[in-house]
């Protein structure tokens, strides 16, 4: 029988148990995929201490994980598109991904080219999807624009710095160490600051003369939102798409945006960017040939095994990780 990493209460990384997980024939729309490399993403420390944002957690005990690359097993009689052996890959729940083996729908599920190294995209696929969607639709970033990514060493920063100075972009990002820093600018951000050590919005000011940035991509929270507001320039957007530090304090629309110069916040999240299969579809399509083209890399740095799922969420809550981390089966 498979086993998976399950959930019977929420808590610390140490909740999670190392069992016995059984697997039905897929339904109708399901496909059954047998995992070969699974993603690691902040937001899965949220669901396993039981807040159900921004995705809804299965009812206890439960699976964990939206992202994963594997082989078809098996297919539901309803499914046309894909078939026993196909290479796939998803990047949005229902979640269960720490698993051996789990059924998915197919209306989600993509085909995966073998020319694709799987655990690239499985270190990738939903931090890299959620880049594109920030980086191209929730502002379209031009050339010539000056950005800031707030957490630019992490997983998902390291990518937003990636692709944003390949879209032209001059890229400030902010880190909490030198050793950060310093792996921020490898990845591509010309400006990388340590929180600890100088305000970052004085310092944002300094590098666009005064004007501001043209979009802060804040992942941070509470910590930092008030700040990421101080750093824009008028019409600036706040792409408000993570809290590591806890949701952040009220936003007075008068006070807070309107005094500062006709400011955007947003609160964007994959699920409605990709509602649609044809925009998951192409999404996914825009990140593979970003990762074939050598835009991207994974920066993956830590890789376990699935069952030692407790220590990669050790880690990456310790706050002391640089890029990508990857379970393997």
């Amino acid at each position: 029988m498979p086993k998976a990493q399950v959930i019977h209460q929420q808590g610390p990384p140490e909740v999670m148990r190392w069992q016995e997980w059984p697997v039905p024939d897929p339904g109708p729309c399901e496909v059954r995929v047998r995992h070969t490399a699974i993603g690691v993403n902040f937001a899965d420390t949220y669901h396993r201490g039981g807040v159900s944002h921004p995705w809804p957690v299965p009812p206890r005990p439960c699976v964990i994980g939206f992202e994963a690359v594997g082989k078809v097993e098996a297919v539901g009689r309803q499914v046309t598109d894909f078939k026993v052996g196909d290479r796939v890959a998803y990047g949005i729940p229902p979640l269960g991904s720490y698993a051996e083996v789990r059924n998915y729908p197919a209306a989600k599920l993509l085909h995966l080219a073998d020319g694709l190294d799987g655990r690239v995209v499985a270190a990738l696929l939903m931090k890299g999807m959620t880049a594109h969607y920030l980086l191209h639709r929730t502002y379209a970033v031009q050339p010539g624009d000056t950005i800031l990514v707030h957490a630019a060493a992490g997983g998902m920063g390291l990518i937003l710095c990636q692709w944003a100075r390949a879209l032209g972009a001059t890229v400030i990002g902010t880190v909490s160490t030198e050793a950060k820093a310093q792996a921020a600018a490898e990845a591509g951000c010309h400006y990388p600051i340590v929180r600890t050590k100088d305000d970052f919005a004085a310092r944002a000011r300094e590098i666009t003369d005064g004007e501001g940035v043209a979009v802060v991509y804040e992942s941070i929270g509470r910590d930092t939102l008030q700040k990421s507001l101080d750093c824009l320039r008028p019409l600036g957007v706040c792409a408000a798409y993570g809290h590591v530090s806890g949701p952040p304090d009220p936003v007075d629309i008068i006070t807070d945006l309107g005094a500062r110069g006709s400011l955007f916040i947003t609160r964007p999240a994959i699920m409605h960017y990709v509602a649609k299969r044809a925009d998951l579809v192409a999404t996914a399509d825009a990140l593979f040939a970003a990762i074939r083209d050598g835009v991207l890399k994974a920066n993956i740095n830590y890789e376990y095994k699935l069952q030692d799922a407790v220590a990669a969420h050790q880690a990456i809550e310790s706050g002391t990780t640089l890029g990508a981390t990857v379970l393997l089966p």
